[in-house]
């Protein structure tokens, strides 16, 4: 099967060629064939139009407009025969400028004239028959191919010819010698190819529904970069689907797919995903209308073809973003394809995918509307209860749910901290004293961020950040080389976690030996070495401010210290904590402090006072009291977390031992999203880019990314839309 823009070319009566006009529905029929066509494929041209189609006796191009107007001159429709007696065809494949045509035959490929009958050249090195062929376009002489051997190669066809051959070798064709070799991709035969050429990516699929993506820019070496199982990504993707409530398939409650339980029931058959067709998907059609829940509108989509159904693939993050199911079509009797074929640009927003059947005579196009297939599919997936969309500044009154919470609080360090502050005097009145405010109401809310600031106030504090923060050049390449380092103790000891101040003068380093130390940015000298824990220091934070420092240890304490003092200025013991506390951040400006410990983060609200009393001069003044817990489901344990304490911000990030990505909404007081495996592996590190609160709409624009790392990789998510 093959289609191009209007046009559809399938195999009719097994040896006669029909080209199918989508706009006029007018079908053209071609002969030339004495046996079973197995290939064909459209030019890259639309002026002239031509269509290749081979069989076992012969290869012929066929030019669509001269072909056209011989049938409107009563005549038969000739075409170039270009190939004879070349073997069983399974793959044709004309050139950038469609001057050639490469043939997969057998184990070999034929690089023809499109104009007549000349072979000029033969590539031989695979063990099996080829079953795709692709040219890459900005390297006028490479051809790529994938074959039954379970390898691909790329051959350079001029001057000399290279390629690779199993497992992954790189030949020099002029002298034969071997170049670059790597194992065995797969233990099934390679099906389909593409070449991305946005990203200089080489996306290849076998016949078990697995698919690779390497990178085929130069000095890259073919790293491969993705390796995306198919099946895997239906299930995540059912799960999304199960829990939205969202429906699929026109006319149908729920894709059958998605029904399907986790365990097969007994006697059934587990079906495989072959990817019989990798094509590019028209992403602007898909996502012109949800600018504002798709941000990446320059992301490269591309459809997988399978014998089940159809597959949208997101190569910005390797996730499905929407399928179509054969089975969800009441009135589609192919329920399993053998090939299928599909238009790479939509017309009318709509797409035409060609299918035929696994095991009847019978061909099915399908007309599909992109934008409401992937709508009806993607909304409603992230936002878990919560219909407002995330964002990142805080825009309204803070935390309504914790208004008991924070009077006692208050109360509480009035009792404590202000109350034995005031010393005995006599009470005078020189002016009017508003009144204590007991007939009003009760204080709710606690603040309301200040997101408006003036013009001045913005510019003044802008300068003086830039003043102390030296900005990278971004014109320049990323440091390769280290400029100073400095040994932490006099014995080999871990670190555990370090962080930058806020204006980029200190460096502040949790060590194994159950120290917390303070370097200048520049290394030069230790400022400051806090002791006290009795474990591991897990993390460090800093103030806002820059005047505290917040440790955690495997103690399950944590600490509070000032910068200029050696002595905490607030400890929260043991028995506070069933387990060691993996993370501690000051949240909020300087109001609360966020921690982990288990599977729950706590929100804590704090007081420090350092001065001390004679009598009582080890006795704790500073004060702290739990405001909320929140639960991370279904996980062991919290790895990671992340909030924003540069500007008032309600969202935290957790990530956890199941390796699960939750959103909580803080101002809400719930989990608001949920992204199920992130990673194959556990998150151990959240990133988020901070920025800095010169204005609302500045921060905004700053901390709209973040970033996950693991043993398996990092990846970056778009805090809009989690993606």
């Amino acid at each position: 099967l093959a289609c191009s823009h209007h046009h559809c070319a399938f195999p009719l009566n097994r040896n006669e060629l029909c080209i199918w006009n989508t706009a006029t529905a007018q079908p053209l029929r071609l002969s030339g064939h004495h046996y079973s066509i197995s290939a064909v494929s459209f030019g890259n041209k639309t002026n002239p139009l031509l269509v290749c189609s081979a069989s076992r006796e012969h290869v012929i191009v066929w030019n669509l407009d001269e072909c056209i107007e011989m049938v409107q001159e009563g005549l038969t429709p000739r075409g170039i025969v270009i190939g004879t007696l070349l073997g069983m065809v399974l793959h044709v494949k004309f050139s950038p400028d469609d001057q050639q045509v490469a043939v997969c035959a057998g184990n070999q490929i034929y690089m023809l004239s499109a104009k007549n009958e000349a072979i000029l050249a033969e590539l031989h090195g695979h063990l099996a028959p080829v079953t795709a062929a692709e040219f890459c376009s900005w390297e006028k002489s490479m051809l790529i191919s994938v074959s039954e051997d379970r390898t691909f190669k790329a051959r350079k066809l001029c001057p000399s010819f290279l390629f690779f051959s199993p497992p992954l070798k790189v030949w020099d064709y002029s002298t034969n010698q071997l170049i670059y070799q790597s194992a065995v991709l797969t233990a099934f035969p390679l099906l389909s190819l593409l070449i991305d050429e946005g990203n200089k990516y080489l996306i290849t699929g076998c016949a078990e529904g697995q698919l690779w993506i390497f990178s085929l820019i130069s000095d890259h070496n073919y790293r491969c970069i993705a390796h995306i199982n198919l099946k895997k990504e239906q299930e995540k993707f059912c799960n999304k689907v199960r829990k939205s409530g969202k429906e699929i398939g026109e006319g149908q409650s729920t894709s059958k797919l998605c029904k399907t339980k986790s365990t097969r029931p007994e006697g059934s058959v587990e079906t495989s995903l072959p990817i019989l067709l990798i094509e590019h998907c028209d992403s602007l059609v898909c996502f012109h209308n949800e600018e504002s829940i798709y941000s990446a509108l320059n992301t490269s989509y591309f459809w997988i073809g399978s014998s089940t159904g159809f597959f949208i693939i997101n190569l910005a993050n390797f996730e499905l973003e929407a399928f179509l199911s054969y089975k969800d079509y009441s009135d589609l009797s192919i329920r399993f394809a053998g090939s299928c074929a599909l238009t790479r640009k939509a017309v009318n927003g709509k797409v035409l995918c060609l299918i035929t059947s696994m095991f009847e005579d019978m061909i099915a196009v399908l007309e599909v509307n992109l934008a409401a297939l992937v709508r009806t599919q993607q909304s409603g997936f992230l936002l878990c209860g919560n219909e407002n969309s995330l964002s990142v500044i805080a825009s309204s009154n803070l935390f309504p749910f914790l208004g008991n919470h924070y009077s006692s609080v208050i109360n509480f360090y009035f009792a404590r901290g202000v109350k034995s502050m005031v010393k005995d005097q006599p009470l005078v009145f020189h002016h009017k004293i508003k009144s204590s405010g007991y007939t009003a109401a009760p204080r709710m809310t606690m603040f309301i961020p200040n997101n408006n600031l003036k013009k001045n106030a913005v510019s003044k504090w802008k300068t003086n950040y830039k003043c102390k923060i030296k900005e990278y050049p971004l014109e320049s390449y990323p440091p390769t080389k280290y400029e100073k380092e400095t040994s932490v103790t006099c014995k080999p000891t871990p670190i555990h976690c370090i962080q930058y101040s806020g204006d980029g003068e200190k460096l502040a380093c949790g060590l194994a030996d159950k120290t917390v130390q303070i370097f200048s940015s520049n290394l030069t000298d230790t400022c400051n070495v806090f002791s006290g824990h009795d474990g591991a220091v897990n993390s460090v934070g800093w103030s806002h401010d820059k005047k505290w420092l917040v440790s955690a240890s495997e103690d399950r304490t944590v600490r509070v210290w000032s910068v200029c003092n050696n002595e905490p200025a607030l400890i929260l013991g043991k028995e506070k904590f069933h387990k060691p506390v993996r993370f501690a951040q000051f949240y909020f400006i300087d109001v609360f402090i966020l921690l982990c410990c288990g599977a729950e983060f706590h929100l804590l609200s704090f007081h420090l006072d350092t001065t001390k009393d004679d009598l009582k001069r080890y006795k704790q003044r500073s004060v702290c009291k739990l405001v909320q817990k929140f639960l991370m489901a279904s996980t062991m344990e919290i790895t990671s977390l992340s909030a924003v304490n540069d500007f008032y911000s309600y969202l935290v990030l957790t990530a956890g031992s199941n390796r699960a990505l939750e959103v909580f909404d803080l101002n809400a007081g719930c989990s608001t999203a949920v992204i199920p495996e992130v990673h194959t592996r556990s998150v151990h590190q959240i990133c988020q880019n901070k920025g800095s609160s010169f204005s609302t709409q500045q921060a905004e624009a700053y901390n709209l990314f973040m970033t996950t790392a693991t043993g398996d990789g990092i990846k970056l998510w778009d805090l809009r839309t989690l993606r």
